[in-house]
């Protein structure tokens, strides 16, 4: 393993019990955390003054939900993409890969022009059957990249020009070219590869320094990695399924990490008492400003 500086362990900030927490997102305007519960097909939401609280349910498993530019959301719910207004009101506006019924949406995140990146999975790791899809606002859903099966973790690098990609059983993050302007992807290649026995990289998140932070699920740990991918700071958590970090608060210094219940036996939940819960810490490089759905 790379050598890196241990950090201090990550503190509970919630007992949200969640099954599978995911999809962390800061939300400057309301400073609220919101995040999913998939399982459950819960959006969920923390602030500092009221804590936890339930924002919506949805009808199916509930892959991320992100917001709109005006209000409203746009969420993967299934293999569907469905548009909530500010009222409340939604409807479906895509439904993808008729041929696999077996996968869902999985994580999703916004480019800086506004696009939608959503990534889908397959439930039984049937490999290749998966993709990421790009939605113009305005647009029609489109496939980006192929042959994925589990599509994970995503971003972009502070100027924009680098995008990260994580297809989870690779065991990698992966980087490509990216082109602002055309919303286009190239030159895909590995960079950070980890030893399977350290967890699966799940979710990620990119500081205004252009680190990556990474969530092991089943390796108890969340690491940021630099820009040139040398692992250069290892956060312990109490519970193994830790599945997404997000940079928010005031200064965007708040490390917020989700996690999950998903997958562990009853003699590990009951060593694992705080599986499922938000963890939080403090991060020397804050993060970047959250990019919402234009459509």
């Amino acid at each position: 393993m790379d050598a890196a500086i241990p950090g201090p362990p990550l503190e509970v900030l919630a007992e949200a019990d969640c099954q599978l927490g995911e999809g962390p997102l800061w939300s400057v305007d309301e400073e609220s955390l919101l995040f999913v519960d998939i399982t459950a097909g819960a959006l969920r939401s923390w602030t500092a003054a009221d804590g936890l609280a339930d924002r919506r349910r949805f009808d199916g498993l509930l892959g991320f939900a992100m917001p709109r530019r005006g209000g409203g959301l746009v969420a993967g719910v299934d293999r569907r993409l469905e548009l909530v207004a500010p009222d409340g009101s939604s409807r479906t506006i895509v439904t993808v890969e008729p041929d696999h019924p077996d996968n869902r949406f999985n994580d999703a995140k916004c480019d800086p022009a506004g696009r939608l990146w959503a990534g889908t999975m397959s439930m039984h790791r049937e490999p290749g059957v998966a993709a990421l899809y790009r939605l113009e606002p305005g647009g029609e859903l489109e496939p980006a990249v192929t042959g994925l099966t589990i599509s994970n973790g995503l971003g972009w690098s502070p100027d924009a020009r680098t995008m990260y990609l994580i297809d989870s059983p690779t065991q990698r993050i992966d980087a490509f070219d990216f082109d602002l302007a055309a919303g286009a992807l190239s030159n895909r290649r590995p960079l950070v590869e980890i030893d399977p026995a350290e967890g699966l990289p799940d979710g990620l998140t990119i500081d205004a320094a252009g680190g990556i932070w990474v969530a092991l699920f089943g390796g108890a740990e969340v690491r940021r990695y630099g820009p040139d991918g040398a692992l250069d700071l290892r956060l312990p958590l109490p519970t193994s399924n830790c599945t997404c970090p997000a940079l928010g608060g005031a200064d965007l210094r708040d490390l917020f990490v989700t996690t999950a219940k998903h997958k562990l036996e009853p003699d590990q939940l009951a060593r694992q008492p705080l599986a499922g819960a938000l963890f939080h810490g403090r991060s020397p490089w804050p993060g970047m400003p959250l990019n919402r759905f234009a459509g």
